[in-house]
């Protein structure tokens, strides 16, 4: 490997369900690199992204980035990719190289040398539950979630926090495989459960597929869904008719009204074209992801574990999703709500934690 360039392995879906959001990443992930290197690189050294499917099975995953570190082929990782995957990952990493995780997730990781970028269920599902009770009146809901580590630990979350709560109940809880094609079964219980939402824990296409068998049913018409994980090209592929009453929760949002978060789109628009993918929140997470590892090599001066652990102590910075800061291994952020509008997403309110 040469050593005036530096290369990281940069996981995200290009098969499997989440590949929906797999272009966004990707490009946002390289607006990164660009302006990472304009800015003098990474330790001095060109980075250079190596994507590796993050949509295989964990297994596969971790086994390439295994061989890759062995080999030096790699120096760090990020991306974004599903907790089934970092879970695999992680271990595989520590005390071999530093590991960005960007998305949002379930929360408790604390694998030594691994950083997260993303939300978390105490600063974005559980205020979201909270606003849509006390602004919509929405206090009972039926979880729909896909079959792995973060819809069941998010909804366990969920599930805790509603009983501690006289304003929010959970009624039911549907779990199917990642990749399911037919939700007919799925929308069967939430009109059962009689809840007035649908706390949607879905991944990508599986979100998509659903969204238009709810909508099929006609339960857009009396049931709000909410989701932790939707993004704007999941909406465009959910398509208008099939979005009414639809709020996500995230840390940014391509309509977002701030001055970082429309200074990151224009950045964008200007590297990729109008006709690119839209840098939705899961997308944006690797943008997060990239400069994140960048801002903390840049403190350190190395990439070694214990420089880049005091090196993120205290980081603070501005991004597209505004100030953010670090505590612990976590990047904390402000989180916003949105509202679909036909093919977009308006922010209505910004989350208090």
């Amino acid at each position: 490997m040469a050593r005036d360039t530096l290369e990281v392995a940069f996981v995200v879906p290009r098969s499997g369900p989440a590949a929906i959001v797999g272009p966004s990443c990707e490009a946002c992930g390289l607006l990164a690199v660009d302006e990472v290197n304009a800015g003098g690189g990474m330790l001095g050294r060109e980075v250079r992204l190596r994507v590796v499917d993050g949509g295989r099975a964990p297994r596969a995953v971790a086994g390439e980035i295994d061989g890759l570190l062995s080999a030096g082929a790699v120096e760090a990782v990020t991306g974004w990719h599903i907790s089934a995957v970092r879970q695999q990952v992680a271990p595989i990493v520590s005390g071999r190289a530093p590991y960005v995780y960007s998305p949002l997730y379930e929360g408790g990781e604390r694998t030594p040398g691994v950083y997260l970028a993303g939300e978390t269920p105490d600063r974005q599902l559980l205020p979201a539950l909270r606003w849509m009770a006390g602004e919509l009146g929405v206090r009972t809901w039926c979880v729909v979630g896909d079959d792995y580590v973060w819809p069941l630990a998010s909804a366990a979350v969920a599930r805790h926090y509603a009983r501690r709560r006289t304003d929010i109940r959970i009624l039911d809880e549907v779990f199917v495989p990642l990749g399911t094609l037919d939700f007919a079964a799925a929308v069967h219980r939430v009109e059962r459960s009689g809840a007035d939402g649908v706390l949607m824990l879905l991944v990508g296409s599986d979100a998509v597929r659903f969204n238009r068998a709810f909508a099929a049913a006609g339960l857009d018409s009396a049931c709000v869904r909410l989701s932790p994980l939707m993004e704007e090209n999941m909406v465009f592929a959910t398509g208008a008719a099939a979005t009414h009453d639809l709020y996500a929760a995230s840390g940014y949002f391509e309509a977002l009204p701030t001055s970082s978060g429309l200074d990151f789109s224009r950045r964008y628009a200007a590297r990729f074209g109008v006709q690119a993918p839209v840098p939705g929140s899961l997308g944006e997470s690797c943008y997060e992801g990239v400069t994140l590892l960048a801002r903390m090599a840049e403190r350190a001066g190395s990439l070694g574990s214990d420089e880049l652990a005091a090196a993120a102590e205290t980081l603070a910075y501005d991004s597209p999703r505004g100030s953010v800061r670090m505590a612990g291994n976590h990047l904390l952020q402000s989180v916003y709500l949105a509202r679909a509008d036909g093919l977009g997403l308006d922010v209505v309110a910004q989350l208090t934690p």
